[in-house]
């Protein structure tokens, strides 16, 4: 499955409602992505992330508004929509009984691909999970199962891909790990919209952030416009501390090895 794009925008968001019951969770939402862009969504829980991926995703209708992907209209044309995305929720679905390798080959086989195997191997090496690749999934750690899955939504390479609260449940290190192969995937030209309520994460991947809260964009822009909403920062002199993060990576390392620290424990006698 490879779709054709259309030109403009990949995402398009004019008026977008949407109520249960007597509850309005979205009141009118509007913003725009850009082809080959990570654009955050962020907000606290509740604040109608999940409920705009699903309709953008054709899993829900929307009681107003507009909205397209790829160029085609979310309502009207919600088979050209699917064909043109990948949605990969809050839990990593992978299957634990087969291996990396067989979830990928197995994906590529339900979508009628030519050269499954090939398809695989790729995303593998893509993915840095080529030497898990016979390993079953039950044994893999949380980052390298939603890299798999992450993987696996790029099977057949879709132009548009939804990220909801993608880091959901990780440690740090997985979190990274996460963070990396989000960047891989705009750098190789796939749209991402991400969702999430992490502040850190939005500021380390997004080319744009939109704040959503209580159904409504209050704020959308880079990183650097946002910024530029609060008053200018006053030059201190501050003694950094290390954070608990750099703590964590200066001991186990960025790639997961045992850092130079090793096996030490704090305040133990020699």
């Amino acid at each position: 499955m490879t779709t054709t794009q259309v030109p403009g925008p990949a995402i398009q968001v004019r008026g977008l409602e949407k109520s249960y019951k007597e509850l309005r969770v979205l009141r009118g939402v509007d913003f725009d992505v850009a082809r080959g862009a990570i654009f955050a969504l962020l907000g606290s829980n509740g604040a109608g992330k999940t409920t705009v991926v699903k309709i953008l995703s054709t899993l829900l209708r929307a009681d107003a508004g507009a909205a397209s992907v790829n160029g085609f209209d979310v309502a009207t044309k919600a088979a050209d929509v699917r064909e043109s995305i990948s949605l990969t929720g809050q839990f990593a679905a992978v299957d634990e009984i087969l291996n990396g390798r067989e979830n990928l080959v197995l994906v590529a086989r339900l979508r009628h691909l030519k050269n499954p195997g090939k398809i695989a191997d790729d995303l593998l090496a893509r993915f840095s999970l080529t030497d898990a690749a016979t390993r079953k999934v039950s044994t893999y750690s949380g980052g390298m199962r939603r890299r798999l899955d992450i993987a696996m939504s790029l099977v057949g390479n879709p132009p548009v891909i939804f990220l909801d609260e993608p880091t959901t449940g990780l440690d740090p290190q997985a979190r990274v790990e996460v963070w990396q192969a989000v960047k891989k995937l705009a750098d190789q030209g796939t749209t991402v919209l991400l969702t999430t309520q992490y502040l850190d994460e939005a500021e380390q991947l997004a080319d744009r952030i939109a704040i959503l809260h209580q159904g409504r964009i209050i704020v959308n822009g880079t990183l650097a416009e946002l910024k530029q909403l609060l008053p200018p920062a006053k030059v201190e002199y501050v003694e950094k501390q290390p954070t608990l993060e750099d703590v964590f990576f200066a001991i186990v390392g960025a790639d997961g090895k045992d850092g130079a620290a090793n096996d030490r424990t704090v305040g133990a006698d020699k």
